[in-house]
């Protein structure tokens, strides 16, 4: 199972590639449609047209867009007739999805670490902080390797 985890995790990463590498494209403050629609020198009127709806209609969509309510059957359909493809992505916000879960693990791994160290220190059986970040190391190692559920409590 975890080889197979493991696949899916290659995979998808090859599949986020080139959205990793735009996914600073900042978003035009009025939105993509009508960003593109007012560069293509096209009015309200004549997208309308091709929607089947007013021009009042498209207003609507370009504000829902710059609000972020649009859906996205509503960004392909516009997409659609304006002969362009929606293409959109969840990519993590810093780096990989490996980086990301390498994150998660030294984050649990950390909590689990220290919470035992702090029960042995009461028993007065405290340990280095070498061995301490060493123990984190590899208990986010593991974590990491087992991609257990726990990950993203």
């Amino acid at each position: 199972m975890r080889n197979n985890r493991k696949l899916l995790l290659e995979q998808l990463s090859k599949k986020l590639q080139p959205f990793i590498e735009n996914r600073k494209v900042l978003l035009p403050e009025r939105g993509w449609i009508h960003t593109i629609r007012t560069t293509l020198n096209m009015t309200l009127a004549q997208l309308g047209g091709k929607l089947n709806m007013t021009r009042q209609g498209v207003k609507k969509i370009e504000e829902s867009e710059a609000n972020g309510t649009i859906t996205i059957n509503s960004l392909k359909n516009v997409a659609h007739v304006l002969d362009l493809q929606l293409v959109y992505a969840l990519v993590p916000k810093n780096g990989t999805l490996d980086d990301l879960i390498e994150a998660r693990a030294q984050k649990l791994a950390q909590k689990i670490v220290s919470r035992t160290h702090h029960n042995m220190k009461l028993e007065d059986q405290g340990i280095t902080d070498d061995k301490i970040n060493k123990a984190i190391n590899e208990l986010a190692s593991e974590l990491k390797r087992e991609m257990k559920k726990s990950l993203w409590d």
